[in-house]
């Protein structure tokens, strides 16, 4: 079986590992686990990380688990993090959790014949604790002084928030879970993120004690952009992995804006392209930066994997829709994301369904008045939904607004207005 270490090495998925010997013990099918708490109704590119190592992990034979951290996701991990999270409803976190689930259901191979993948969810048994119990058959094994020495906690006690008792107990809880995967599935694995490596090395520590066997911890990197910023934010807002919450269009513009200097190595990452390949594209970036083929393939193939091929044809349409290429097939809600951020209004369908276009080109606020409408038409640089207007005496049909929801007025080449109709 291929060593799974060395395929993360070779794409720049792996920062530290617990132990020395981790290349003898992977020659042997392990079971490995990641935990994902629900802080969102979805997982973030950020989190596609971790879950690019499952997958890694499940292709060289070993078994994987997915964590949902519903328990933990109650109380906040304060890895990474300068102040403490808010805390969220059970309700919300309930919500939460069956959208992660989803999300992992599309990577994670359930029906792998020799390592089938597992969601599970800590709740199950971290949720059955009271507290004395948890303090009485958990606690007790934690030494202050150990806890206190995790990175995480020192960077958060010297802050000027400092540190609540429930953020602090967060890595007994994840060792708890270590200990749990390990008695019920022989889990013996566990990867993350490197601000997680505090959490891990405690739940390896609490199997050995307990156990007395050696449990094994694998840390990914950070990954940031050559500007330094962490992977996944773009202008404040996260890039999610449900297209409700970021769109086809949006996702996969994301991966085509990488810059010339990242690209290779965002190849490497998030998909599964051979290195050769890579480097092809690696080179005729170097050679033509002007025509994109790196980050092209690279926004194909990541979101062909998180949306499927349906996703990703809504993304290229979309991008050949703002270059002016008809909108058939498409869909009000596809359409809605494509058009999120040019000027729109709201109008009842009486004022437009049959109406002039014209009169709909005045309301929508894209011509000030029905004399620059007529010249705009008499010109040739009107359009709704991408055809052009022939004549000043057209109305917009009813079957021209999208789903009953939707309709689009152009101006020229790029000047667009969204009318949503109510």
């Amino acid at each position: 079986m291929q060593n799974v270490l060395e395929i993360l090495k070779e794409r720049g998925l792996l920062d530290n590992v617990t132990s020395g010997n981790l290349n003898d013990v992977l020659k042997s099918p392990v079971t490995v686990y990641a935990g994902f708490d629900p802080t969102s109704e979805s997982l973030q590119v950020g989190n596609f990380v971790t879950i690019m190592a499952l997958c890694h992990f499940q292709r060289c034979g070993h078994k994987v688990i997915g964590l949902v951290g519903t328990a933990t996701g109650m109380i906040g991990d304060p890895s990474g993090k300068a102040g403490e999270r808010s805390l969220l409803s059970i309700e919300q976190i309930e919500h939460n959790q069956v959208g992660i689930k989803e999300n992992l259901s599309r990577f994670l191979d359930f029906k792998h014949p020799t390592a089938p993948a597992r969601v599970l969810n800590n709740y199950d048994w971290l949720g059955q604790f009271s507290f004395i119990t948890f303090l009485r058959d958990v606690g007790k094994h934690f030494r202050m002084g150990a806890m206190l020495g995790k990175e995480s906690v020192r960077a958060r006690m010297d802050s000027e928030g400092g540190m609540s008792f429930a953020e602090f107990s967060y890595q007994m809880l994840q060792a708890y879970d270590f200990l749990k995967l390990y008695d019920d599935h022989g889990c013996t694995f566990q990867i993350g993120g490197s601000d997680q490596w505090g959490n891990i090395t405690a739940g390896t520590d609490l199997i050995r004690k307990l156990r007395g066997v050696e449990a094994y911890g694998v840390t990914l990197p950070l990954v940031c952009d050559s500007t330094g910023q962490k992977f996944g934010k773009s202008e404040g807002n996260a890039i999610y992995l449900d297209h409700r919450k970021t769109s086809y269009y949006d996702f996969y513009q994301f991966f085509f804006r990488t810059a010339d200097t990242d690209v290779a190595r965002f190849l490497k990452i998030f998909t599964f392209l051979p290195l050769k390949e890579i480097s092809a594209l690696e080179e005729q970036t170097k050679r033509d930066p002007g025509k994109r083929e790196a980050q092209k393939r690279l926004a194909e193939e990541v979101t062909r994997l998180v949306h499927g091929e349906r996703g990703l044809k809504v993304a290229v349409r979309a991008s050949a829709v703002l270059f002016g290429e008809a909108m058939d097939d498409l869909k009000a809600d596809e359409l809605l994301g494509i058009f999120a951020n040019v000027p729109s209004v709201e109008l009842e369908r009486s004022k437009v369904a049959e109406a002039g276009v014209l009169e709909v080109a005045v309301a929508s606020g894209l011509c000030k008045s029905k004399g620059e409408a007529r010249r705009l038409v008499e010109s040739g640089g009107l359009y709704v939904n991408n055809r052009r207007v022939d004549g000043i005496g057209a109305v917009v049909k009813s079957a021209d607004i999208v789903d009953n929801r939707v309709l689009v007025l152009r101006s020229g080449k790029k000047t667009y207005h969204l009318l949503k109709i109510v």
